[in-house]
């Protein structure tokens, strides 16, 4: 027991620290209850606002780039110890249940291999609760989306180990109606089984503060990869990868740009002889490069 007034004081402080460092979970529970009502309620006042949207006679539910920048706003301006990429989930989910309530969402997915990676992006991307049509080719999915069985197409990102058979890029731009690359996934860094995948839609993407797009060219198949790059870059073009197919007598190519590339942009106009037919694929915009799950 105390022997003193200041062994009293002490001990008395010593008890108040005690009661103050244990949380008053009664309390805190409630300020959680008060929380999540007020997000709630924030969420249905949303909802009507999409709604409005819907209402307004605009063109297209999917504003993949648009989409982009209010997910890069949001996880600028976070803070706190919730994972950034918790929040990022979230907002997937939420922005593709409102785009549902505006459309009816179709994903054609086209899972080539015995193991399905493709689904899992899609299924993140769009919705948990979104429709799934799975194919084994590319052309089944196009198909899908050119026939209105289907508002998206989710394929491999192409790469110099494809066949040429697999080479969806090639004849995209001559499907009636035409269809268009709109975005990359996964949308946060690189998933955990490393696979990538382009969306492909019949409505033109719309641009975001930062993008990439996709651009097919012909040319003679003794023009080298250099030479096409110079021509390229001479033009005033930023380059990324260069996909180059051979073939009896031409070649194709399909080159990944820095920026929105548009069809009346002037410097496809640049390209001069050797290059021939530019085709823009679409455009897509960057993927966060945050943690990995």
């Amino acid at each position: 027991m105390p022997n003193s007034v200041s062994d009293i004081e002490a001990t008395t402080a010593e008890d108040d620290w005690r009661t103050q460092a244990i949380p008053d979970l009664s309390r805190l529970r409630a300020e959680l209850d008060r929380i999540d009502n007020t997000i709630h309620k924030l969420l249905i006042e949303r909802s009507g606002v999409v709604e409005q949207v819907a209402r307004s006679g605009k063109p297209a539910a999917f504003r993949p780039g648009r989409e982009a920048d209010i997910v890069r706003r949001l996880v600028a301006q976070h803070s706190g110890n919730l994972s950034p990429r918790t929040l990022f989930r979230m907002w997937r989910e939420l922005l593709a249940g409102t785009t549902g309530m505006q459309t009816k969402v179709t994903v054609a997915v086209c899972e080539g291999g015995t193991a399905s990676v493709l689904t899992p992006l899609a299924r993140e991307h769009f919705g948990t609760a979104t429709a799934m049509r799975v194919h084994t080719s590319p052309a089944q999915a196009l198909n899908d989306v050119s026939s209105d069985l289907a508002t998206v197409a989710v394929l491999p990102l192409p790469t110099d180990a494809d066949h040429t058979r697999d080479d969806w890029w090639a004849t995209l731009g001559n499907r009636t109606p035409r269809l268009f690359v709109i975005a990359r996934l996964p949308f946060w860094a690189e998933g955990a089984s490393g696979a990538q995948a382009l969306v492909v839609a019949a409505t033109a993407p719309d641009a975001s503060a930062a993008d990439r797009s996709f651009l097919v060219v012909e040319l003679d198949n003794d023009v080298s990869r250099d030479r096409l790059s110079q021509i390229l870059t001479g033009a005033g073009l930023s380059l990324g990868r260069i996909l180059l197919r051979r073939d009896a007598g031409t070649a194709r190519a399909l080159v990944e740009v820095a920026g929105f590339l548009t069809d009346d942009d002037p410097r496809l106009v640049a390209l001069g002889k050797t290059v021939r037919r530019p085709a823009v694929l679409g455009s897509y915009a960057e993927p966060i490069q945050g943690e990995t799950p």
